[in-house]
């Protein structure tokens, strides 16, 4: 489902990324493919300085079709940013995707909580957020971010995932055996 960022998925990544559908809700966007490339080499040099986790959603045929990322780590938090390809959307690739990336940052990285920053008018990505049963509106328990990411033109609603939260939610949710596990491993 995930799989660390390479070069070698960046045509068919890129191609993705500039569908009208998508492309104006990318963080990192790329004009043209070289830009793509270059981002992308970027991309792992930050991940092995530590300042982002970046991985590349694969569907059930190991295809290439989105990534994810959690930028600007420092002190155990990031900012999520993920996209999914057009042909992909509603098809269940994204919560999918989440929730491995969730795992991976809560049970093997040192994160305890990711912040998503979502365009209000990016009513779609709203909507998928608020799904998800362990995701919190933060806009008022967390102003300062809040009103830090609304300084701009965008207007963004913040939600926050607390890796307590993440973990009760497995806790109620998996069999017990791997609740017990994870619950070790946090």
């Amino acid at each position: 489902m995930l799989k660390k960022r390479d070069l070698s998925d960046s045509h068919v990544l890129y191609n993705l990324m500039v569908h009208p559908d998508v492309f104006p809700f990318v963080r990192q966007k790329a004009a043209s493919f070289e830009e793509f490339m270059f981002l992308t080499k970027q991309t792992i040099e930050e991940e092995d300085q530590g300042n982002i986790i970046s991985r590349t959603i694969l569907d059930e045929w190991h295809n290439p079709i989105g990534t994810i990322n959690l930028f600007d780590v420092q002190d155990g938090y990031g900012f999520l940013g993920t996209w999914i390809g057009q042909p992909y959307f509603g098809k269940g690739y994204n919560n999918l995707a989440k929730e491995a990336f969730f795992s991976e940052l809560f049970f093997e990285k040192d994160i305890h909580t990711v912040f998503m920053r979502i365009r209000k008018v990016n009513i779609r990505s709203q909507k998928a957020a608020e799904k998800i049963p362990y995701v919190t509106l933060a806009n008022e328990s967390r102003k300062d971010i809040y009103d830090q990411l609304n300084q701009g033109e965008e207007i963004y609603n913040l939600y926050q995932i607390e890796k307590d939260n993440y973990l009760m939610h497995q806790l109620r949710t998996q069999p017990l055996e791997v609740a017990e596990e994870q619950l070790k491993e946090a």
